[in-house]
């Protein structure tokens, strides 16, 4: 019998809790089942494998990082939806490591649930975009211009990787103010496809 108070939503947020704090590459079933009092066995009468976990892990935080950069392009459009978008980005990767790292690859090609998720995260950065006048192609090679920039500086700031005597957050705004100088530019000549 299935343990009271536990079921697969609580399985993955607990996963996704113990992922923040070993990683993602060091969540176990093991280590998850110790976390929420069961047996390793026991847990998978709540969720079918490790895969499973780091699925659910995966659409539980791109939905939260979705939902924290909606909060903060609301109302704002152009320069400053990418700034707050940029800051809210790095401050989620920075608060949540483990749950972050599901968040990177892309969905399957017929896992229609992870791709909904994935769009609707994907839709603020282009909503975000098309206050520069951007769309399209053009909006997507944006998007993924804004999505490495995002990504490889919060992963490196994580890790560590940042040790010289300034102020990590004034390069981050420089970075921003870079990108954002970027799509401000006359952008005529870029190609459509």
């Amino acid at each position: 019998m299935p343990r009271a108070g536990l079921d697969p939503a609580a399985v993955v947020a607990a996963g996704a809790a113990l992922a923040d704090e070993v990683g993602l590459a060091g969540l176990t079933m093991g280590r998850l089942a110790e976390r929420v009092g069961v047996r390793t066995p026991s847990l998978y009468k709540h969720i079918d494998s490790l895969d499973a976990l780091q699925r659910g892990i995966s659409l539980q935080a791109k939905r939260e990082l979705g939902d924290a950069l909606a909060r903060a392009a609301v109302g704002r459009s152009g320069p400053d939806a990418v700034r707050a978008i940029a800051d809210a980005y790095r401050r989620w990767v920075l608060d949540h490591p483990g749950r972050y790292a599901a968040t990177v690859r892309a969905p399957a090609a017929d896992d229609e649930e992870d791709r909904r998720v994935s769009d609707e995260a994907l839709q603020i950065i282009l909503d975000a975009l098309a206050g520069f006048g951007l769309h399209g192609a053009h909006a997507i090679d944006a998007a993924r211009t804004l999505r490495s920039a995002f990504h490889g500086f919060a992963d490196l700031e994580a890790a560590g990787g940042f040790g010289l005597p300034r102020e990590v957050t004034r390069s981050y705004r420089f970075l921003v103010e870079s990108l954002i100088t970027g799509l401000q530019a006359d952008h005529s000549s870029s190609p459509e496809d």
